[in-house]
Order: C-alpha cells, then structure tokens, then sequence
C-alpha cells in the first residue's frame, strides 16, 4: 500500500488478493490496494468506469443503480457495477453528496499502444490520476457556484499551540490562523468547510464541531512541523516564509499537512494555491454555531438559503462576488480601518448610481473566471475555460477603462487597486495573452480539449491546411455515393461510416448481388436487411480523413497546452483581476441593496457603544413588503458597554408576539453587517466594534447527543457566561423558562447580574420574569424596555413599539386564544390566572383551586334585552310592506344611535 492510503481500511470492508486473478482483475486489485480505504475505486474501462466487489455494492446501494457479476475470482462470483464516463460527473456528485470519497483509476496509455506492446490480450496501462474528496473539487457541476468549497487542516501540538489551514481549490484560496481551542468552534462555523483534516489520535475530540464536514483522520507524521516547512518552500520556492508570515510552529504544520493532503489526492501533483495569507487571531467576529443557526445568516433554521439574510441582500450578478458577500457576512471584521475601506467602497459606489448600474450590466458577462482559473492550474481545465478567462479580462479591461475615462470622484483604495489589477496597458504579456486567447478559440468551444474543433482558423496555418485536407476527404467520400449509386444503378445505396468498420457501402439485401459481381466492392458485412461493403478507393481516403483528424486533432491539443502554460505564468495578475472583479461586484451590490432598502452608513469606531436609530430587520422588512402585509416598524436601541451614556444592559418585555425577538435579533444583525462592511437597515447607527456575537433566543433540543430543550439552552448561556469580554455584543431570550418557575427565575435572575457585574459586555435580555425588571433600578448600568400593545374592543392589538419602562403584563392567555386553544380551556386558563393574581401565595391559591372536571364552568350573566332587541322581537317579518320595511330600518337606526 502506498503513501495514497493514509487511511484505516473499515472492519467490514476487504478485497481478496490477487492470487488467481486475471491480468485485467489483477490490475484492478493493485489499484485498489493504492487508494485509501474508505474511498471507492472507479476503474476506466473504455466508455466506463466500473466498480467491483464491495466497491460495487456499496456504489450500486448508493445510486441505485444495478448490481450484476463479471466472472468469478477464487472461486466467488464477482460483483460489479458501472456508470457512463460520458456522465461519470453527475454519479461523482451523489457519491460526494453520500459522503463517499472515490479514486479515479484512468487509463493512461492508448489501447492501441496497448495492443502494439502485448497483443490482443495485453491490459492497457492504468493509474490512480486523482481522488476526489468534498474538499477537492473543482467541476462546475459538483460545486454551488456562489458558495465556497473550503478544506482545511486542524494542528495541535503537544505544547498547547493551535492552528487551522484552509484552502479553496476551486479558486487557489490558501490560509491559515492560529486559533484558541474555546474558538474553534465558532472558527469552523464561520468557515463551514466541506472537508477537515485531523490528527487520527483528535478525531473523537473535534467530531462533534465540525457537524458538517467530512472528517478525514490523518497520522501524526503528517503533522511534522519540520517536513511541513520544507513542503512549503518547495511548493512556493523560496528559501524562507517570512515573506508570507510569521508563522508560529502550529501554523506551519496545518500548512504543510494541508497541502501533503492536496497533492495526494492529485496522485503526487502540487495543488495550485496562492501564497499562504497568515490571518490574525480575533480579527474576525466570533459567532460560533448557535449563534450562527439563530440569527439564520446564510441559512435558515430548516437549512435553506431562502429567507436567510444573505438571501435578503444579495445583489451579485457574478459567482465570485456572491462568495465574498458571503464569506464577508461569515466572518464579519473586527479592525475598524479594514471595516471603513470596505464601507468606503460601496459609498462610492452608492453616490455613483448611473456608473454602478453599468459596472453591474458588463460584470454580468464576467462569468466566474477564478474557477475556471483553478481548473486550468489543476489540469482540470478545457477550452470554455479558456475562452472564460479571455471574456473576464476583456470585460475587466473595459470596466477599468470606463472608470478612468469619467469625471468622478477619487475612488478609495479597494476600487482604486481593483482598477490597476484589470487594467491591462501596463501589463503587456498579460494583454498578449487576452489577445491571443480571444483569437486563437472559437466563439462556442466545446468543454474537453480532446473533442477537437475549438481552435478558431486562421490561428494556425497547418491546422488550416491539415483540417482542409481533412474536409475535403470527406466531400469526395459524400461524392462516391452517387458515383456508386449511377454505376451500379442501385439508387438506394448509401456510403455510412462507424467506429467498428470504418466507411462502408450498404445495400438492401434485394441489391447485394449486383454489389457482389462487381470486382469493386469487397464484401464486409451481411445483415438482416442489409449487405455491407468496401472499396479500395473509400479505405484509402478513410485513412487519408483519419490520419488528418489526428493530425488536426494532435495540433489542438497542443495548441491548447500552449495557451494553459502561458494562463499559469500569468496566474498571479488574473487572480489579481479576478479578484478585483469580484471587488467591484460586491461594493456595488451592497450599494444597490442599501439603495433598495433605504439603508444607511453606519459610524465605526473603537468604543463600547451602540446607538441604532430607527432599526430594522432586514429579512423580517423583506418578508413584509413582498407578502404586501404593511410596513415594518422601525426600533431604536441605545447600548453603552461603560455604562455612561446608556444602559449596559437592557431588559426587553413585553407580550407574546409583540416582537421581542425580532428586535433582539434586528440589533445583533446590524451589528453584523455593520462589521462586515456593509450599510445597515436603520436611519443612523453608531457601533462600536465587538469580539464576539451571542445569540440564546428561541428553543431546542439536541436530541443526538442527548440533550434535552433545557439543557442546550442552558449549555448556550453558560458559552456566553465563561466566554464573553467586555467588548461582547449578546443577546438572550427567555432564559430560564425550560424549568420550574422559581428555578428558571433564579437562573435568569443570576445570569443577568453576571452579565452586568462579571462580563460588562452590551446585552439585551428578553424575558417574561417581569420581577427582573427590578434589577434596573438595583444595577447602575440596566436599563428596561417593552414592547407596546393596546386592548381595542376587546382584542389585543401589537404596536410593535419598542418604548421606555418595564411591561406590566405578558398577555399569554390571549395568544393562546388566537392559537385556537379551546374555549373551555381559555376560560380555565382564566379562572386559574385570576386565582394566582388575586392572591399572595401562589402554591395556597392552587391547593384550593377545583380541577378541571369538577370546576363549574362560569356563566356570563345574562344581559337584558335591549331596546333594539325588544323592538325586532315585536316585528311580524310577513306582514311588513316595503314602506314599513324601510321605516323599521330608519327606527332601529335611530334606536342604536340613542342606545
């Protein structure tokens, strides 16, 4: 086995050694032996790929497709299954998707050479060209085009020191942090890769924090801080790092097990990254994985993007900018100057609306060349790609033109480097190559170099030449036809063409005679109802066609890699314009969204304050005007961390569904978007910037790993109590209430003092404790808040006014009444709440309360009739004329209004 197999083959999985075996099967089980174990082997066999024994089961299981038998070794039946090379993609994509990994076993050498080499029974060469793992691809058609597709690698050495590497190959993204093991969490959230890379002897410990990636144990050797810096140098070639970073012993060895990982799994190549970006600890907002599902950022609770915040202000028209938007809203900053540069973009994208509007039109045919760039790196790449990366860089070029050619404002410095990077006046090898590129490939050029034809004319003279002769081959075989048609007087005959025999005459079968006297045609192939034949001159210019298309073909190919090396010394400008592309679609999104939603530039600084004028929620706004159901009601909120100007911590009541926590919610997201750069839904805000976000709102259980509703609720608050500094941002929700009254009272009574007392961080604290609204006239930093709602003829109306001043009721009974709780159950619910109010021992006015079955349900009292009532009752509805209809209708009227 070697050094591919880096993992544990599983107990119940094994194959059969290759004793007895067949060339073909003995081939197939030393491939097998060189992938790792818990990965499928798809072995190419022609227009296949095939599995075979437990590969073959698991697969067919997996896709559902038919499990057959090819043969028997050792006795045993073989069995097999296959799918299409044609469609091999979208099985790939299942498979992935199914949590299998699989090992591509290619052919790599012509069945012809094969045949040359060892006969007819010789077995074409083959090896393991790739292992495609969910942190490892690269196709379109396996990847969400506005989503990452992040690996990373976890380092934790023996003395305490952490850190994680991340790559995306997709786009040649490369990174690393050192991070604190309380963090981690939160880190692998914001990342959410597809693929973790782990120490085997760590798996147990990180499982249960990276819920949604694969995890990929690898052995502690890998790990190796001194190997790790010297596959590093080599990858990027240089004698030192330190122009990278100064990376910490920790980091060099994520770096380095993340990238041994990545050219395994491309069978030995290096992956193609950029240089590694070393990211500082805590310059990102921590919001770890609770907080992240709560405030529903880029998914909702019930896993879609619909209805998320990322859906309510994505405005990208390319896939690059909608992955920076969301990597930008997954990792929020927390250095201020980072923060104004971006917000310093899109304002001057949002002054220039009629620019903005055409930047957005050409970026729309920009398509996603940092993909296509990666492909191309990989070897993965075709001519689309190609043609994609000419595409982006002519529009590139234009949109920095157009730029330069206006009268406008300075740009800031993002937009201004984003136009040096696509300017290409200056960048001469780089414009040779755009030039070429748009000259060299047709307009619509197929997906796969192999397929031929993609090369425009006039690029190259002999292909010219090779592809006329070629061409002209075929139209005097077109012409045979009817010469052998008129010569024989056989007007049905027809010259066809297959990859078995090559180009033939056929005839029906009634004419085969008039063919077989004649010394000119050479019987091929007789068939049911048809006879075949060749002819000396047809195989002639069979081989004249086939010998051109080869030629042309060799040409293409070569011409093709051609322009890939030319595309891979210039890697580092494209990445650079692909980036600035991307630059330039998500400033001028957020623009067009703060346009739409009447968003406004929030003031950043470094101090503990959080002022929000008029706030909304952005998802909850959005909802609202598309289902036409009015209009929201903006909210202020004043938080001060140092007490001085506001409160440090505010106690939110009000009644069920007055919109409690949306206003939490609405706080901690503007937050958010304030330090991930972007405008936020309020009339002014003023934020000063937090380490980390916490969100406790809303119930439930992790009934997986055994936690009830209560206790991941109380797992949560105790996150925040041990975690959060001063400089926090948090919000909680109805702590407390998965227990006993006076135990939840208790609980939320203490983590409110420790919020205030011990942490000192800004928070909102939503509760229905209304006794803990005391605590504001106790603690000299509290403060409190209601939601407002009015009784209007009997109803309950929600405001959703946020006011000064603590709520003096909760008005539960009457939500359940709208819930539809039955009548007799309300009327219970109301007897009972009346006893509890009325008196001073709640446990006293319980014991002498009647249950249920035994209360007598009370009776309105019976009103008396009215004057109305006692009128209508005299009324004889037959006898009545239209007259003295009319003149009952003005009586009662008159009797209602008196009444």
């Amino acid at each position: 086995m070697n050094s591919l197999s880096n993992h544990p083959v599983p107990a119940d999985r094994s194959f059969p050694s290759t004793e007895g075996a067949t060339p073909m099967m003995q081939q197939f089980l030393e491939l097998r032996g060189q992938a790792p174990g818990d990965a499928l082997l798809f072995y190419r066999m022609g227009d296949f790929y095939e599995l075979f024994f437990d590969d073959a089961v698991r697969a067919a299981a997996a896709l559902d497709i038919a499990l057959t038998k090819r043969g028997e070794h050792q006795g045993e039946p073989i069995p097999m299954c296959g799918v299409p090379a044609a469609t091999a993609e979208a099985y790939l994509a299942r498979l992935i998707k199914a949590g299998f990994k699989v090992a591509v076993g290619e052919q790599t050498e012509d069945p012809k050479a094969a045949k040359a080499r060892g006969g007819s029974k010789a077995v074409v060469q083959r090896a393991i060209t790739r292992i495609v793992t969910p942190g490892t691809l690269t196709e379109d058609s396996l990847l969400d085009p506005r989503a990452a597709n992040r690996i990373a690698a976890l380092a934790q050495l023996a003395s305490g020191e952490s850190a994680i590497a991340w790559a995306d190959i997709s786009t040649g993204e490369f990174a690393v942090s050192a991070i604190a093991v309380e963090a981690l969490s939160a880190e692998l959230a914001a990342m959410n890769p597809a693929e973790l890379l782990v120490e085997e002897a760590r798996f147990g410990e990180v499982a249960g924090l990276a819920l949604r990636a694969a995890l990929t144990p690898l052995p502690r050797a890998k790990f190796d801080v001194a190997s790790a810096e010297r596959q590093l140098k080599a990858q990027f070639q240089v004698q030192e790092l330190t122009a990278f970073g100064d990376f910490s012993k920790a980091e060099r060895a994520a770096l380095g097990a993340l990238l041994d990982y990545l050219a395994l799994s491309q069978a030995g190549a290096p992956a193609k990254l950029s240089p590694p970006r070393q990211a500082r600890e805590g310059s990102v907002l921590a919001i770890d994985p609770a907080t992240r599902a709560s405030l529903e950022i880029d998914r909702t609770l019930s896993g879609e993007r619909q209805g998320s915040l990322l859906d309510a202000i994505d405005r990208t028209v390319t896939a690059p900018g909608a992955r920076a938007l969301a990597d930008r809203l997954a990792r929020p900053l927390t250095d201020v100057a980072a923060i104004e540069a971006r917000l310093d973009a899109v304002a001057w994208f949002e002054r220039e609306a009629g620019l903005r509007r055409q930047l957005r039109d050409r970026l729309k045919s920009a398509g996603d060349a940092e993909r296509a760039l990666s492909r191309l790196l990989v070897g993965r790449g075709g001519p689309r790609d190609l043609k994609a990366l000419s595409g982006a860089l002519q529009e590139g070029e234009a949109i920095a033109a157009r730029l330069l050619g206006e009268k406008l404002d300075a740009p800031p410095e993002r937009i201004a480097g984003g136009i040096g990077a696509l300017t290409l006046s200056d960048k001469p090898e780089l414009a040779a190559l755009v030039a070429d590129l748009e000259r060299a490939i047709v307009d619509e050029p197929p997906l796969l170099a192999r397929d031929g034809g993609f090369v425009a004319e006039g690029w190259m003279a002999e292909l010219d030449e090779t592809r006329q002769l070629r061409d002209a081959s075929r139209r005097i075989v077109a012409g045979l036809q009817q010469t052998y048609a008129e010569a024989t007087e056989v007007a049905s005959l027809k010259v066809k063409h297959n990859n078995v025999l090559g180009y033939f005459v056929e005839v029906t079968a009634r004419h085969a005679d008039r063919l077989m006297a004649d010394d000119t045609f050479i019987h091929r192939q007789t068939m049911a109802n048809a006879v075949r034949f060749t002819s000396t001159e047809l195989a002639e210019l069979e081989s004249k066609i086939a010998s051109a298309g080869e030629r042309s073909l060799a040409m293409e190919i070569e011409t093709f890699a051609a322009l890939r090396d030319r595309v891979e010394a210039m890697a580092g400008f494209i990445r650079q314009a692909t980036g600035a592309l991307a630059e330039f679609d998500v400033s001028s999104a957020l623009a067009e969204w703060a346009d739409d939603a009447s968003a406004c530039r929030p003031q950043i600084n470094d101090s503990f304050t959080f002022s929000v004028d008029g706030g909304r929620h952005p998802v909850v706004e959005r909802a609202l005007a598309k289902s036409g159901e009015g209009r929201f009601t903006p909210n202020s909120c004043q938080l001060d961390g140092s007490g001085e100007n506001a409160a440090r911590l505010t106690f939110v009541t009000g009644p069920n569904m007055a919109g409690k926590s949306t206003f939490l919610r609405q706080n901690a997201l503007i937050l958010m978007l304030a330090q991930a750069g972007c405008y936020v839904p309020a009339q002014g805000a003023v934020i000063g910037v937090a380490d980390r976000l916490y969100s406790r709102v809303g119930a439930a259980d992790d009934l997986a790993r055994g936690r009830s509703t209560f206790m991941a609720e109380m797992i949560e608050t105790a996150a925040i109590l041990n975690q959060a500094t001063a400089r926090s941002f948090v919000i909680l929700d109805e702590i407390g209430r998965g227990t006993a009254t006076f135990d939840g009272l208790s609980i939320a009574w203490a983590a409110a003092e420790h919020l205030h007392e011990i942490n000192r961080c800004r928070a909102l604290f939503a509760t229905h404790y209304h006794e803990l609204t005391r605590l504001a006239d106790d603690l000299d930093a509290a403060g409190n808040v209601s939601l407002r709602a009015k009784e209007w003829k009997g109803e309950l109306v929600f405001l959703h006014e946020v006011g000064a001043g603590a709520a003096d009721r909760s008005y539960g009974i009457e939500v359940a009444r709208r819930a539809g709780l039955p009548r007799k159950a309300i009327g219970r619910a109301q007897a009972i709440l009346k006893r509890l109010e009325s008196d001073g021992a709640p446990a006293a006015a319980l014991d002498a309360l009647p249950l249920f079955a035994m209360a007598e349900p009370e009776q309105a009292p019976l009103a008396e009739p009215s004057e109305v009532d006692k009128r209508l009752e005299a009324v004889d509805p037959d006898a009545l004329t239209p007259r003295d209809a009319l003149d009952l209708v003005y009586a009662l009227k008159a009797l209602a209004k008196k009444a």
